[in-house]
């Protein structure tokens, strides 16, 4: 229940529906109780103040009458309650609109911030219907509780009043207080608000007159002068004082996502005289400062940006500023202080009176927009700084002002979102909350869901979380909606054309606004700055002395020009090893460098750069210098990408091709074999090349797609037969990747070809390479020796060259056969060193595998958790990289470790999600595997049947194999099924025919893989 003084009597439920309360005395009643609710009123006291002189016979039963009316229009018995003391409501004082009037007052009080300060003292007013307690203003019970409450709603109308003359809406103020004045003529206060808003208003006579009016009733009715604060308040009218003027502008629209910064540049000024805001146009420089100033007393902020730039400005221009803000007038008695460096009589006068009336004051200086004046501004800041102790300046402008002791602090972007960010995360981050709060704005109604996140995302990274932009953008949700917003986006300064009509005009536009940095840059500067636009994702110190030298502008001239377009904050760096235009910048200055006629040739410049970065890279990647030549590569694979698309548009063949045969194995490394296998079919159309016949083939079967794969690799090697060096690298990858498929046969004479041609031209590297697909063959045969002669001789190499991916595929391969002797240990720590490395280099899936390969090891040891957690582990990597061979090894492994737990509903569906995918590969050796697994899952559940039925599909697959391992463990499954099925004699020798084909593999099988041959071997008592 929810009740109301302030106004007529009023009673609603929790849902807003009007309560009936009939009878003036039941009224009266709870009226009284309401004067001071949850206070018990003694019932003397009540039947006084409902009959006065007038008592009933029996007062004590008729109040207790009324008191039943009341409980039963309220229809809560309880709400009324009685005590020793008397009645009381029990009502908390927020459910009634005096107690919540009372409560918004103290939050009001509470704030610093003016806005907010005003907000909710209006939402307190609001709360008022009319005169406190209406309907019993006159009754004696009511009249203590009308007098305080009305005093509190005089005070709260004043220090609105004062909080919105801190906004600036004087203008309003100055009519809306006139009648409130007239009402309360001898409230001083009130008074000091209406003269101070008719000041600000312009209509300084009236506000004098005002003062007269109340001082004339003063003397005339109590014989009192007005107090000292109405007085000074006089007098600064008179001397029309700088400090009745709002010093620091309060922003229409709450700042958001800067609290860190706005306490950063406080502390900041606690301790440096001189700090300087920097960042790019746009990005909330002014607003921070503003916030930041606005919580220190005597602050004073000096606007700049609507100051011309003659070519000799001078610190004059920026002194007569600075003494606008201050109100200075040229009849002021400030004394006239000289310079140091410049004697009283050659000081120029506007400099030596500013000086005087600054160390009167212990004053916070905020020059905003300094960039367009920023000589004559640090000239003037240095004299001021010197000659004022006390003086502190906070500066904002798009490059520093260069003088000693100065502070900088980069205003960066609101943070933008990631792309895989979640809901939850999206409201928490920075852009995002802006762009949504200023759409909500724009369009009411509009909030962040699951439909348009999205589209709310891409919009503030394509914006760069740039506030200004975030801002313009979201005036158009209203229009386009925000799906039809990220749409345009690549044409947004046609799309971002409008603004707010009180913005300042390099504020309106998305264009204006970086038109008005491009002014302030020197003709050389342009040039830099609208060539390095056609890098993307930004670019090295090399890449722009290549890419933005020519013409006027010298390649030992770029590094300079470079720093000074970041001291202007156009040009982001990151540690100075990078160079990147935001996105919006970089758009504009691709229209600038389209105008200038230069498009063509500087990206002409660009390809050539990178084609030749990547050509120099490649031999690194099969070294010791691996990892940084990787990382170089990582760092320019948007640039990289960027030059390849264009080329395949226009149909470059020749670039197309350099770039895709240089990247190659850098994407086979890290894993982008869908973006390879792409780029090499659109090069095919282009052009018939073998090298690129070669890859791509080799890339589809990365994929899992050996469609047509015998007549394209036959015609990609004739198309090399006249090259053994390329020849050589196509059949080895070739002979790879045709191993990874299950095709043993294919690739076994590709190896062959490979080493040939390795072999006669001397290549280190493509020897150690084929050595290692030929102990992967042994394995898949079953060869040991040739595995451990070959996989030795390949570490060998691969530790001699450095060469960091060899070393983990080779030692793979030897794990497997320390796992095959039993050795664990060794084992175990191959694949510990192979994850180390395959981390260390960022080879992503050779973790997956490598990981997958610790699992194996756990669950042959007897440890399921880790295995278990290997196995997962692996998988979570292969499924964040969409790599199918590595998801299928890593569930394989966990389909093992759950039939080995006992969980065999587990383990049949891991291993079934895999097996009809294997038989499409025409992988027999995988085959075999998983069918040996799901037979012994029916042998488990005591399936002899269909035990029986797998393992025997199981041999045949281990047959096409020629693996004896495979075929050993197909007989050891059939053993166990036909033992489940009574047949002892056959089982015994189908497994003693598996131990012989394992001990002619030079392979018996270890300790630790007997689970299930012991189990066989019990239940037929041999």
């Amino acid at each position: 229940m929810r009740f109301g003084v302030l106004g007529p009597l009023e009673v609603r439920t929790d849902d807003g529906e009007l309560v009936r309360v009939p009878e003036a005395k039941v009224r009266a009643l709870l009226a009284d109780l309401l004067v001071e609710p949850g206070r018990p009123v003694s019932a003397d006291r009540l039947a006084a103040d409902l009959w006065g002189d007038d008592l009933p016979g029996d007062p004590a039963n008729s109040l207790q009458g009324k008191v039943s009316q009341l409980r039963r229009a309220l229809g809560v018995k309880d709400l009324v309650a009685y005590g020793p003391a008397g009645y009381l409501l029990r009502a908390d004082p927020d459910s009634v609109d005096s107690g919540r009037f009372t409560t918004l007052l103290a939050e009001g009080r509470a704030s610093a911030d003016p806005r907010e300060r005003a907000a909710i003292l209006g939402r307190a007013l609001a709360l008022w219907r009319g005169p406190a307690f209406a309907d019993f203003r006159d009754e004696p019970f009511a009249t203590a509780a009308v007098a305080r409450l009305e005093e509190q709603r005089l005070t709260a109308l004043e220090e609105r009043a004062e909080a919105r003359l801190e906004l600036g809406e004087h203008g309003a103020l100055a009519g809306e207080l006139a009648e409130l004045a007239a009402a309360h003529p001898l409230r001083e206060r009130l008074r000091a608000a209406h003269m101070r808003a008719l000041y600000l208003a312009g209509r300084q006579a009236e506000a004098l007159a005002a003062f007269a009016d109340l001082r004339a009733r003063l003397a005339g009715e109590l014989g009192l002068d007005p107090g000292p604060e109405l007085t000074a308040l006089h007098q600064a009218i008179l001397e029309h004082a700088p400090r009745l003027r709002p010093q620091v502008p309060i922003s229409p629209s709450e700042l958001i996502g800067r609290d860190q910064e706005v306490a950063e540049v406080r502390a900041t000024l606690g301790t440096a005289r001189l700090v300087t805001l920097t960042g790019p146009g746009g990005v909330g420089k002014t607003r921070l400062a503003l916030a930041a100033a606005g919580g220190i007393d005597g602050a004073l902020v000096v606007e700049l940006a609507g100051r011309h730039r003659p070519a000799n400005a001078s610190a004059d221009e920026v002194a007569e500023a600075i003494a606008t803000a201050l109100d200075l007038r040229d009849e002021a008695p400030t004394p006239e202080v000289p310079t140091p460096e410049v004697p009283a009589a050659e000081a120029p006068r506007i400099t030596r009176r500013l000086v005087g009336a600054l160390r009167t004051r212990g004053t916070l200086l905020v020059l905003d927009n300094c960039e367009h004046l920023i000589e004559p501004v640090a000239e003037l800041v240095g004299t001021l700084l010197r000659e004022v102790p006390e003086l502190r300046v906070l500066a904002t402008s798009q490059e520093p002002l260069a003088l000693t002791g100065e502070v900088l602090l980069a205003v960066p972007p609101l943070r933008a979102p990631e792309p895989d960010a979640d809901l939850a995360t999206l409201r928490e981050t920075g852009a995002v909350i802006l762009f949504v709060a200023r759409a909500a704005a724009s369009a009411p109604g509009f909030t962040l869901d699951e439909d348009n996140a999205a589209a709310v995302a891409a919009i503030c990274r394509r914006l760069d979380g740039l506030p200004l932009a975030l801002e313009l953008a979201a005036t158009r949700v209203r229009a386009l909606g925000v799906r039809g917003l990220a749409e345009r986006l690549d044409d947004r300064f046609r799309l971002l054309a409008s603004g707010r009509r009180d913005a300042p005009a390099r504020q309106r536009t998305l264009r204006a606004m970086i038109d008005w940095s491009w002014e302030l840059l020197s003709e050389p500067e342009r040039v830099v700055l609208r060539r390095l636009a056609v890098h993307a994702e930004g670019c090295t110190l090399e890449a722009a002395e290549q890419v933005c030298a020519g013409g006027e502008v010298a390649a030992d001239d770029v590094l300079d020009l470079l720093s000074r377009l970041v001291d202007r904050s156009l040009v982001v760096t990151a540690d100075g090893a990078r160079y990147r235009l935001l996105e919006s910048v970089a758009a504009y200055c691709l229209e600038r460098l389209r105008a200038a006629g230069e498009l063509d040739e500087v990206r002409r410049r660009r390809d050539d750069h990178y084609a030749d970065l990547a050509e120099r890279a490649a031999p690194y990647l099969q070294g010791a210098d691996q990892r940084r030549w990787l990382d170089r590569l990582d760092d320019e694979s948007a640039n990289l990408r960027n030059v390849l698309d264009e080329a395949l548009h226009r149909g470059a063949a020749g670039l197309a091709v350099r770039l895709v045969i240089a990247l190659a194995w850098y994407w086979y490394l890290r894993g982008r074999h869908r973006e390879a296998h792409r780029a090499m079919g659109a090069v095919l159309e282009l052009t018939a090349d073998g090298r690129v016949l070669a890859w791509h083939t080799g890339f589809a079967l990365l994929n899992a797609d050996g469609e047509d794969r015998c007549e394209r690799r036959r015609r990609a090697l004739d198309l090399l037969d006249a090259d053994p060096g390329a020849r050589g690298m196509a059949a080895w990858f070739l002979a790879f990747t045709h191993l990874n498929f299950g095709d043993l046969s294919a690739s076994e004479k590709l190896a062959e070809v490979a080493l040939d041609d390795f072999t006669e031209t001397g290549d280190e590297w493509g020897l150690a390479a084929v050595l290692a697909i030929r102990a992967g063959q042994a394995t898949f045969r079953g060869d040991l020796a040739g595995l451990e002669r070959d996989g030795s001789d390949s570490a060998r190499r691969f530790r001699r060259l450095g060469e960091r991916w060899g070393q983990v595929q080779i030692g793979d391969t030897l794990g497997f056969l320390a796992e095959i002797n039993g050795d664990y240990e060794r084992a175990a720590a191959l694949h510990a060193e192979g994850v180390r490395i395959a981390e260390e280099v960022g080879l992503v899936l050779d973790v997956s595998f490598r990981l997958s390969g610790l699992g194996r090891i756990a669950m042959l040891t007897g440890d399921y958790e880790a295995a278990v957690r290997h196995h997962e582990h692996a998988l979570r990597v292969a499924r964040e990289h969409s790599h199918t061979f590595g998801v299928q090894f890593a569930e394989v492994g966990l389909g093992m470790v759950a039939r080995r737990q006992g969980r065999l509903d587990d383990a049949e569906a891991h291993l079934n999600r895999w097996l009809d995918w294997t038989r499409e590969l025409e992988a027999d050796y995988g085959e075999a595997l998983l069918l040996a697994e799901l037979g012994f899952v029916a042998e488990l559940r005591g399936d002899a049947e269909q035990a029986r039925r797998l393992h025997e599909a199981g041999l045949a697959a281990a047959l096409s194999s020629g693996d004896p391992r495979a075929k050993a463990l197909a007989l050891e499954g059939l053993a166990g099924a036909r033992s489940l099925a009574g047949d002892h004699a056959e089982a015994a020798a189908l497994l003693e025919q598996a131990a012989r084909l394992r001990e002619s593999a030079g392979a018996p099988l270890p300790e630790a893989e007997r689970r299930d041959v012991d189990r066989v071997r019990a239940r037929i008592g041999d």
